[in-house]
């Protein structure tokens, strides 16, 4: 397409999940619902972890991470598209587009990172128990974390570099619900190469470390519960990682899953239904499957409840 066409934007026009009449009130309860639940069971969780002394180790300390970094990267979407879905003005500027960009870049890699620092954690839990608390000190646990956000900070810094640089685009419309580097590429007057390059590096890179991370730590881990003479302590050590693995199981198979498919060409409706499972669902699942899968969770707020409420009896 040819320059005329091109033009410096000031704001775009996200178009949302749908333009059916039909289905926005659903759409709109569904999410209402699905972020609501996001938020009580991400804060909650945070929340049980701080006032639950039982809870206060490594563990749980990256665990509260993880929950505060879902809670904000599905905040940093929800809200905008929810309040989309009904208003016929869907315009966003161009400094909130990048803004919002950036932020979700660096919650979504954040936390990447804290799903293979907490395979690490269960690592020398398993392994090494009885220096557990040495080697995973308060020290060590808050540069890990700090070292995440980080990671999350540099990269998405990179990305939104970059795409700062571009100067004009063919369309301010994006047929999207959020505001998604990939989509704004491809309206682009400019050679967007580099930055293709740049985001399949980076990507690349960050789920190579990571996965390479959670395999050899969670290799170490089988190995060491298979040379356990008791069974009992087998059935405990898998129990301590069930939850953990179920967890990047989910997370990392759905990055997987969408970077690994056949490509689904202009069909950008499919892409966004793929794309609610990766930036909404899995915030809402992370809390829920360590909270039913968690012994040490589950216990912990059964004893809250009871010090709160007069009727133990309903709770025992």
């Amino acid at each position: 397409m040819g320059t005329e066409n091109c033009s410096s934007v000031a704001e775009f026009l996200l178009l949302g999940l749908t333009d059916t009449p039909e289905l926005r009130a659903s759409l709109f309860v569904m999410f209402l619902l699905i972020y609501g639940v996001t938020v009580l069971g991400n804060l909650g969780m945070i929340a049980l972890i701080q006032v639950s002394s039982e809870l206060h180790t490594p563990m749980y300390f990256f665990l509260s991470h993880l929950s505060f970094v879902d809670f904000c990267y599905s905040t940093i979407i929800m809200p905008k598209m929810l309040s989309n879905i009904f208003n016929k003005d869907k315009a966003i500027s161009f400094l909130e587009y990048m803004v919002q960009f950036y932020l979700f870049c660096t919650y979504i890699v954040a936390d990447v990172f804290l799903l293979a620092v907490m395979a690490y954690d269960r690592f020398v839990a398993i392994c090494n128990p009885l220096l557990y608390m040495v080697t995973m000190s308060r020290h060590l646990c808050v540069e890990l974390v700090f070292g995440c956000y980080l990671c999350g900070m540099v990269c998405s810094l990179i990305h939104l570099c970059l795409g700062l640089q571009i100067p004009s685009y063919r369309s301010n419309v994006i047929n999207h619900f959020f505001c998604d580097l990939l989509s704004l590429l491809s309206f682009a007057c400019y050679e967007v190469s580099l930055n293709e390059l740049v985001i399949y590096i980076v990507t690349t890179s960050n789920e190579i470390i990571t996965i390479m991370i959670i395999f050899t730590s969670y290799l170490f881990i089988l190995i060491t519960i298979l040379r356990m003479r008791s069974s009992q302590g087998r059935r405990k050590a898998f129990s301590t990682c069930a939850s953990h693995f179920t967890a990047i199981a989910v997370f990392h198979g759905t990055i997987l899953f969408m970077y690994c498919r056949p490509s689904s060409g202009n069909n950008m409706d499919t892409d966004k239904v793929t794309t609610v499972f990766y930036t909404i669902m899995i915030p809402l699942l992370n809390p829920l499957i360590y909270s039913l899968r968690n012994k040490g969770v589950k216990e912990a707020l059964k004893k809250v409840l009871r010090s709160k409420l007069p009727f133990e009896k309903l709770l025992s």
